[in-house]
């Protein structure tokens, strides 16, 4: 009986042991910090060589740094460069880097921490992304750099921590092009090893690395501990310990995963939830003003509709788009901000500055004269064209694609009320894209997304060398004032200089009238309300090594 009561109590002993194993297990299973998001879309890849797009660039932000990087105002800063010099003649760039930075642990390395990494580190990830066999969509980033007799990019380590880089021409741009993820650091020992499946193994310097991608259904990364970044109070980031990616396709079930708590983050505005998230006005409804952070800021998109001003592509029915008082008319024969307001539900910012967008910090509202809504105006270009009141105008045709359907017709519907007729023809896909690339339409609707953050990525599709197919001149507009401005503009370095000569530039544009600017884009974010520190930018970049989770319901 004494024996079975020991057993007995033994027995109890082991399972209330076991108990609280299990629930100390679970407890630090709660204690985890997990962001998680869905990437409709999918991702290809995962090489900052390839990335080409958001869904590939989202992630790549998480694994890899670069020589230099931007804030959340497009400023630029350190990464793994600390500093750095430009000459006077601003063709040549020399960074100090970093001694405290290592390539995330993989068995290739010697070292358990990772290696250790130095400036030619950088030289070789620049010249693969230059080099032909490599295939990247970013090779022309190094278009700029100065090349030698045998061709060789002139980019060099001259030590452990110095880097060297000589352009062809002086280019002001060029350190915002570096801040690109084309420009991420990769080591050399793991693209010998994994030759293009590279894609699929990424090693990088950033906050966070790869655990586990099972293509088209989760993609997992996790902390890494021996980031080099800290935050203002001296504690490493990143603060969570992982970064959860999910690829599920129909937008209507993403948003319904969020609703229930399975995502902690959604990103833009479907039609099919629009108006269940937000009113007309654009703001959260109040059911959700509790469960939700909701945030907008400026995106780096300009929308707008383009006139080909080359006679030698039109043919006589549509050479009407080359008078500028028509031109002047459509400009101010629409109201760009009821558009936005009846149109978007308020997400976007109404064109009236012209084409270079809001969020760049060349911006200037004040500098800039866009078109405003003003009938009278309109209908005095008309009568200066030669067609008071549209009479004798001839019918104008706009082509679009479907996203855009709905716009274009608002247009229409107002230029109708003053005489200008607009005949919409719809475009799809490739087809449209490559019929604007290739000068084939009159009158056409584009979008602009930077690639990096400086206005010359808009003004340059309006210097006449960059003409399409070559270029991004979709226009052809050409003027002999704005080429010549715009060469001194590349070769100034003072900033604010420099934007005003970028404002002269886009004031022209809208003088000329060589296109619609209709809106700026908004970036548009929901998250639940226990994150914070969730990172962005004009770019639209998403930034998670300042993101904290609050998992303790009791705080929120």
């Amino acid at each position: 009986m004494h024996r079975f009561n020991r057993t007995s109590c033994f027995i109890s002993l082991l399972i209330l042991f076991l108990i609280i194993q299990a629930c100390s297990r679970e407890h630090k299973a709660d204690e985890r910090t997990v962001f998680r998001y869905n990437e409709s879309k999918g991702i290809a890849s995962l090489d900052p060589a390839f990335a080409s797009n958001q869904t590939k660039i989202w992630p790549i932000n998480q694994l890899f740094n670069g020589l230099v990087q931007l804030d959340e105002k497009l400023r630029i800063q350190p990464s793994i460069a600390r500093n750095w010099a430009i000459s006077e003649d601003g063709k040549n760039y020399e960074f100090i880097l970093r001694k405290d930075v290592t390539f995330h642990n993989h068995f290739l390395f010697m070292d358990s921490i990772g290696r250790k990494v130095v400036a030619s580190d950088f030289e070789y990830s620049l010249k693969r992304l230059a080099d032909p066999a490599t295939a990247s969509p970013g090779a022309w980033v190094m278009n700029h750099v100065a090349r030698s007799e045998n061709g060789s990019l002139a980019v060099g380590a001259v030590n452990d921590t110095i880097l060297r880089i000589t352009l062809r021409e002086p280019f002001p741009a060029f350190i915002s092009l570096l801040s690109m993820h084309y420009c991420s650091v990769v080591p050399f020992e793991l693209i010998d090893y994994y030759g293009k499946e590279f894609r699929a193994n990424p090693v990088g310097t950033g906050p966070f690395k790869l655990k586990l991608w099972r293509e088209g259904e989760k993609l997992i990364l996790i902390k890494n501990h021996q980031y080099f970044e800290v935050d203002e109070e001296g504690e490493r980031l990143p603060y969570i310990d992982a970064v959860a990616i999910t690829f599920i396709k129909d937008k209507q079930s993403e948003f319904l995963e969020f609703i229930k708590g399975n995502l902690d983050f959604l990103s833009g505005v479907h039609p099919s939830y629009k108006d269940e998230l937000l009113t007309r006005d654009g703001q959260l409804r109040s059911k959700y003003l509790e469960r939700l952070n909701y945030s907008t800021h400026p995106y780096l998109n300009t929308e707008y509709l383009g006139f080909m001003l080359d006679e030698t592509k039109l043919d006589s029915a549509n050479s009407i788009v080359l008078d500028r008082n028509v031109r002047m008319a459509i400009n101010h024969g629409f109201d760009r901000k009821k558009m936005i307001a009846f149109m978007r539900n308020n997400l976007g910012i109404a064109a009236l500055a012209g084409f270079v967008p809001e969020g760049l910090p060349s911006y200037s509202m004040e500098s800039v004269d866009g078109y405003d809504y003003n009938p009278g105006a309109s209908a005095e270009y008309l009568r200066k064209a030669g067609y008071p009141g549209g009479v004798g105008l001839p019918v104008i045709q706009l082509t679009t694609n479907s996203d855009y359907l709905d716009l274009c017709e608002y247009i229409q519907h107002q230029l109708g009320q003053l005489g200008i007729r607009i005949a919409i023809e719809v475009g799809t896909g490739a087809t449209f894209r490559e019929m604007v690339a290739n000068s084939k339409l009159p009158f056409f609707r584009g979008s602009w997304i930077a690639d990096y953050a400086d206005a010359q990525n808009y003004l340059s599709l309006f210097y006449s060398r960059n003409k399409s197919p070559q270029g991004p001149n979709y226009t052809h507009f050409e003027s002999p004032e704005y080429d010549r401005i715009y060469d001194l503009a590349m070769k100034t370095r003072n900033d604010s200089i420099r934007w005003k000569l970028y404002q002269q530039l886009d004031q022209m544009i809208i003088d000329e009238a060589a296109v619609v600017p209709l809106f700026y884009d908004m970036v548009v974010r929901f998250s639940k309300n226990n994150i914070s520190g969730l990172g962005s930018n004009a770019m639209n970049l998403l930034s998670l090594k300042k993101v904290r989770i609050d998992n303790d319901p009791d705080r929120r």
